[in-house]
């Protein structure tokens, strides 16, 4: 087994693990009272990719800036991060615990995150309520003014299922 595949299998089994903790009654606590940016989100994601085999994350998120330049921290729903993801116009960097690497893109980097790209400049788009299109992804958006979204990849294979509960 390659090394990149058994971290990502360990990150979806913490998120997975922290999933459990979650609809165990747990909930994500807030960051100390810090001056939030209008660019910013925090709530609970689910990914799910139909793989094979199917592959699921879900667990506790911030959100911060925007498509060129942002910040992503996967968390346990006792705030304990379990993965950071940043990027800028001239690199994609992630880190979990003492380990950092460097990608190309954010594509590279959150499909190594996740296991599948992520339409981060739709993302913002759809965070903000505005539709956006991404070649493959359709956005649910209908129950955005309660703080939740769902988008969908339907190709290219496999099909994936994003949705986000904003706090």
């Amino acid at each position: 087994m390659s090394a990149p595949l058994s971290r990502r299998t360990w990150l979806h089994g913490a998120l997975s693990g922290a999933a459990a903790l979650a609809l165990g009654g747990c909930a994500t606590p807030p960051r100390p009272h810090e001056e939030r940016p209008e660019s910013y989100w925090a709530g609970r994601l689910s990914l799910q990719i139909d793989s094979e085999p199917p592959q699921r994350l879900s667990g506790a998120f911030e959100l911060l800036g925007n498509a060129d330049s942002g910040e992503l921290r996967l968390m346990t729903p006792l705030g304990q991060t379990v993965a950071t993801a940043s990027w800028t116009p001239a690199q994609a960097m992630l880190r979990r615990g003492d380990d950092t690497r460097l990608y190309p893109d954010t594509d590279t980097l959150t499909t190594e995150l996740t296991g599948t790209a992520l339409p981060l400049p739709a993302l913002f788009a759809w965070l903000r309520g505005q539709s956006a299109s991404i070649p493959g992804w359709t956005a649910d958006l209908s129950r955005h003014a309660e703080g939740r979204l769902s988008a969908q990849r339907l190709h290219p294979l496999p099909a994936v299922q994003l949705r986000l509960v904003l706090q």
